[in-house]
């Protein structure tokens, strides 16, 4: 498997991401929160980062937070056994490290396949 981040993987468009608010299911492990849906039409999981600028005032800091959201998944990305649309929102308001990100990113992909399109929380 490529372990890269092509633009194919990357959500992008107002149309997907609605979709994605409206009909997704939404979960929590760590310090990550996201939003997920099956996808329908085939092709590879695609992924978008957000991180707050109200718990982050500098671009930089959001930056750093987003590359190491998006590093993580990336390397973990093959847990994942269909495709979806995730949306994952960075919920401390600390800058935690990249390993914590790593194993709160492994929980919340397994969450997320096992969950078998039930919502999760992170009392589960």
């Amino acid at each position: 498997m490529d372990a890269g981040l092509p633009k194919t993987e990357r959500l992008s468009g107002t149309t997907a991401v609605a979709a994605l608010f409206e009909h997704g299911k939404h979960g929590q492990a760590g310090c990550l929160r996201c939003k997920y849906l099956p996808r329908t039409e085939g092709g590879p999981s695609r992924i978008v980062v957000s991180v707050p600028k109200r718990s982050f005032k500098r671009a930089v800091k959001r930056n750093l937070l987003k590359r190491r959201i998006r590093e993580s998944y990336r390397r973990q990305k093959g847990l994942l056994t269909r495709p979806w649309d995730l949306l994952v929102i960075y919920a401390s308001r600390e800058v935690l490290p990249y390993e914590t990100i790593f194993a709160d990113m492994t929980e919340l992909l397994r969450k997320m396949e096992s969950a078998d399109n039930k919502q999760f929380t992170e009392n589960d």
